[in-house]
């Protein structure tokens, strides 16, 4: 009997010690040794009770994964319209994949973007409406509470060749890797959150990338294939929710070369504004405006409004 009840009393203290580091959220390995006491019938029994108890810390979370994806669609047609019209269809995949660590000190964010869209128009068929691959790296080391040092690289280039259809025949404008551009360079960070941050970079460094074909445009000198610029680059990121399932993204980016009419400063801006309906549907606007004139001496714009089809996952 006495060995039952220590054996008991010991089952029953195991139960109540595990709960209570259960209910501390406890769970990384700890050594502990203590000595138990048991009084039972005028009888002292010492004894140590597991000399080496294993307790654990819940580990902070280094890693966090999001992905989307997006299928946008929108459709025109008529029939005996008087006012005329052609029958349209057309189509965009956007798929988004955030990867980003932190640990102590060290903050590294990095963002890939991936989208392509094709549209059909009665009497004009196929055409290209969307046609981007975009990676960003931003890796921080702390030095206050919202500063880091930095260092930022960032790759962007397009999948399929493009063409200036305003001309007869059609005009060749891009192809995959024509252009690509790089940029890369050390500077200062300012985060407040993942959803607003704004990174200084004063000496980046930004490669351009064509092929033989486009050799003479978007900057590159003709007969050659690539040009390095060294300037000034700025990007910020702003996400809120401005109501009730309806949030807005903002996307800068500013560059100036110094080597190259830095006063000409190259800015590109893209505003999403997101309407959420439930978890898979969403009405989605984008608009994107670039202002480059090594690639055109005109202001770029792009509007983009569907309904969209979403795909969101998570792993940590």
């Amino acid at each position: 009997m006495k060995k039952l009840f220590l054996f008991l009393f010991i089952c029953f203290s195991f139960s109540v010690f595990s709960q209570k580091t259960k209910k501390d959220s406890i769970s990384a390995l700890k050594l502990v040794s203590a000595p138990v006491e048991v009084n039972y019938s005028s009888t002292i029994i010492r004894r140590f009770l597991a000399p080496e108890v294993l307790i654990k810390k819940n580990p902070p979370k280094k890693w966090m994964v999001t992905g989307k994806y997006t299928f946008l669609f929108n459709q025109s047609s008529f029939a005996n319209w008087s006012a005329g019209g052609n029958n349209t269809v057309a189509g965009n995949m956007t798929l988004g994949y955030d990867f980003n660590y932190k640990k102590k000190k060290w903050n590294w964010d990095n963002k890939v973007i991936s989208a392509y869209g094709l549209s059909y128009v009665d009497g004009q068929g196929m055409r290209k409406t969307e046609d981007r691959f975009e990676y960003n790296s931003l890796l921080g080391l702390k030095a206050s509470k919202l500063w880091f040092f930095s260092f930022f690289s960032n790759f962007k280039t397009q999948y399929a060749r493009g063409y200036d259809y305003k001309q007869e025949p059609k005009l060749a404008v891009s192809d995959f890797f024509s252009p690509a551009y790089w940029s890369f360079g050390p500077g200062m960070l300012w985060k407040r959150n993942d959803d607003a941050r704004i990174n200084i970079a004063p000496a980046t460094a930004r490669y351009t990338f064509v092929s033989n074909e486009f050799s003479g445009k978007y900057g590159v000198e003709e007969g050659k294939t690539s040009k390095l610029g060294l300037g000034f680059n700025l990007s910020a990121y702003y996400k809120k929710e401005i109501m009730k399932d309806v949030t807005m993204e903002n996307i800068l980016a500013v560059y100036s070369d110094y080597l190259s009419s830095p006063q000409n400063i190259d800015i590109d801006y893209q505003l999403n504004i997101f309407v959420k309906i439930n978890k898979n549907l969403s009405t989605n606007l984008g608009l994107h405006a670039i202002i480059d004139d090594d690639a055109s001496s005109k202001i770029q714009f792009k509007e983009v409004f569907g309904l969209g089809l979403n795909y969101i996952f998570h792993k940590t």
